[in-house]
C-alpha cells in the first residue's frame, strides 16, 4: 500500500519555495543551477521544480562557502554524491576532511599576515625601509603572480 502524504505536502518545491526555505535568493539558486551544483525539473509550463533534497544540498553549499571553500571545489565534492541526492552526515564528514588541510593552510596564512600587519598596511607602502614583503626590481616575478612571500609554502592546487 503506498504511503499517504500529508494534506498540502508537495513532493517537489517551486524555486520561490526553495528560496524561502533555504534563505537563498532565487537568483542564487539559478546561479547554482547553471554551475551544476543543483538541478531542477521542468513542468509542462516550463516552471522549475526541485526535489526536497535540494534544501540539504543548498545548505551544504552555503556552509562550505562560509568556511571559504571555492565553488569549484564544492562542485567537485557534489559530483561524488548521487545525482539529486542530499548529502548525508557521512558525506559531510568525508568531504569536510578533504577540506580541513586547505582551511588549516588558510588559517596559517592569516596568522602570518596578522603577525606582519603591524609593519604593513597593504603596500601603500608606508614602511618600505623595513617591509618584509618588499620585492625590489620585481625579483619574485618568476615565481608567479600574487604576494609571493605571503604565499610561501602554500600548496599548489
Amino acid at each position: 500500500m503506498p504511503t499517504r502524504l500529508p494534506e498540502g505536502f508537495a513532493p517537489t518545491l517551486s524555486v520561490g519555495e526553495v528560496a524561502q526555505r533555504s534563505g537563498v535568493a532565487v537568483s542564487t539558486l539559478h546561479f547554482y543551477e547553471t554551475k551544476g551544483l543543483i538541478a531542477s525539473e521542468r513542468t509542462d509550463s516550463n516552471h522549475r521544480r526541485y526535489r526536497r533534497a535540494v534544501l540539504r544540498r543548498v545548505a551544504f553549499i552555503r556552509v562550505a562557502q562560509r568556511v571559504g571553500i571555492p565553488l569549484s571545489d564544492i562542485a567537485q565534492a557534489l559530483q561524488t554524491l548521487p545525482a539529486g541526492g542530499a548529502p548525508s552526515r557521512a558525506d559531510w564528514s568525508r568531504l569536510s576532511a578533504r577540506w580541513r588541510a586547505q582551511l588549516d593552510e588558510r588559517m596559517a596564512q592569516l596568522a602570518k599576515l596578522r603577525d606582519q600587519l603591524d609593519d604593513c598596511i597593504g603596500c601603500g607602502c608606508l614602511s618600505i625601509d623595513r617591509c618584509r614583503l618588499r620585492n625590489p626590481q620585481d625579483e619574485l616575478a618568476q615565481e608567479g603572480a600574487g604576494p609571493r612571500r605571503l604565499l610561501a609554502g602554500r600548496a599548489k592546487r
